[in-house]
């Protein structure tokens, strides 16, 4: 079993798995793996947690990577001894088998390196030649304009993979704050609305997970393609390396060097976009349905009890022992205070705040309620109230206020 050589093992070891070149300032990260600082910056450049190895997928909650100094001087030996190995390289000198003359000339036709003579000789009187080493000039040429573009394609792939990677932690960062808005919009709904911000929740998981698969698997693709491209690249790059006599026998074994056409792999970005636009119109919908249901109420001071105390705002109320001079329209009887706006028809929902002690009571009343000469049947028949403690006809007084929203 043939062992490999250390000029041709070094390089791949010393390789950084994104770049697939030389490290440059290598680091290791949490991990173990090693990559050059300026490609792992960029993978982590909009990550905010969950910092993952492109190697291994093992992530970290925090960006933490250190100098690789021992990596930094084995490389510095593997590029010396590939260096050492290619300066070692002679091009050998064939003769030609049938004349014993040096091969000079390289027939175009025949693709064949030959002597002098035979190219005197009626075989190849006829055929286009070129000295060896011009055929070498116009061969490596054509390699390099195919081996330009095979990189500039690679870098097209790059380019592709950094925008999918940015594009997807901008949905990502878009999903999270759809959550934040659906958990801002149901604080105070309760179990009323708890079924439908499961709902959506779940529909912010699902789109997230859609857009973390795509992102792997484009990755995944785009890694691929790369991966192929610099393998294509490093074998025409060794194939140029090679003596002349070797070199120009590329095209008796076969090998075309035919730019091979690359497709950027589906991004879906638009399917996303619709999707958390639409996402984004059911909040719009809800927050709407929300201001149609919130009713502000105004507390009206010319209908309050004597002893209950209406703030300037007309937003609270409180209970005092002292006795305010009666409004004509006040309730004689009862603390109740009515509020200034109505109500004929819909749902309505109130938030009101309320101390630990005391009693209070919360409702809705008829219009036609009578004042000051209310009795406990016209209560009954025209007062619906919440309350946490019994308030007809002798209620525990507060002095603390009630704030009704």
């Amino acid at each position: 079993m043939a062992v490999p050589s250390p000029t041709t093992e070094l390089p791949s070891e010393a390789s950084c798995p994104i770049c697939l070149e030389y490290f440059r300032d290598p680091v290791s990260i949490h991990c173990g793996h090693n990559f050059c600082r300026a490609c792992i910056t960029r993978c982590w450049e909009w990550s905010t947690a969950n910092f993952s190895c492109p190697q291994c997928r093992e992530t970290a909650p925090e960006r933490n990577f250190r100098p690789s100094r021992e990596l930094a001087r084995v490389l510095e030996i593997a590029k010396r001894l590939s260096l050492q190995a290619t300066r070692g390289e002679t091009v050998e000198e064939e003769g030609c088998e049938r004349h014993r003359e040096p091969l000079k000339v390289f027939c175009k036709d025949d693709e064949a390196f030959i002597c002098m003579i035979c190219r005197e000789s009626r075989a190849h009187r006829d055929h286009t030649m070129l000295p060896v080493q011009d055929a070498v000039q116009e061969y490596k040429g054509q390699i390099q304009a195919h081996l330009q573009a095979l990189k500039e394609d690679r870098d097209k792939l790059l380019g592709f993979r950094e925008v999918e990677m940015r594009r997807s932690w901008e949905y990502l960062e878009k999903t999270e704050a759809e959550r934040q808005r659906v958990f801002s919009k149901f604080e105070g709904l309760r179990l009323f609305l708890e079924d439908h911000a499961r709902h959506l929740l779940a529909q912010v998981g699902d789109l997230e997970r859609d857009i973390e698969k795509m992102h792997e698997e484009n990755i995944t693709s785009l890694t691929k393609e790369i991966s192929r491209l610099d393998t294509l690249i490093q074998e025409m790059e060794e194939k140029c390396q090679q003596p002349a006599s070797k070199f120009l026998q590329v095209r008796e074994k076969g090998m075309e060097f035919e730019k091979e056409n690359f497709q950027q792999p589906p991004l879906l970005l638009p399917e996303l976009e619709k999707r958390i636009s639409h996402f984004r119109e059911k909040n719009m919908a809800l927050e709407e349905t929300l201001r149609n249901f919130q009713v502000k109420v105004t507390l009206d001071p010319s209908t309050a009890h004597p002893q209950l105390v209406v703030s300037a705002d007309g937003r609270s109320v409180r209970w005092e022992d002292a006795q305010q001079d009666p409004s004509a329209e006040g309730f004689g009887i009862d603390p109740c205070v009515l509020g200034c706006e109505g109500i004929t028809s819909g749902r309505c929902c109130w938030e009101v705040e309320v101390t630990p002690k005391g009693s209070w009571a919360v409702g809705v009343a008829r219009e036609s309620l009578k004042r000051r000469t209310e009795t406990a049947v016209s209560l009954e028949m025209e007062l619906w109230s919440m309350a946490c403690e019994l308030i007809v006809p002798a209620p525990r007084r507060s002095t603390s206020p009630m704030l009704v929203t």
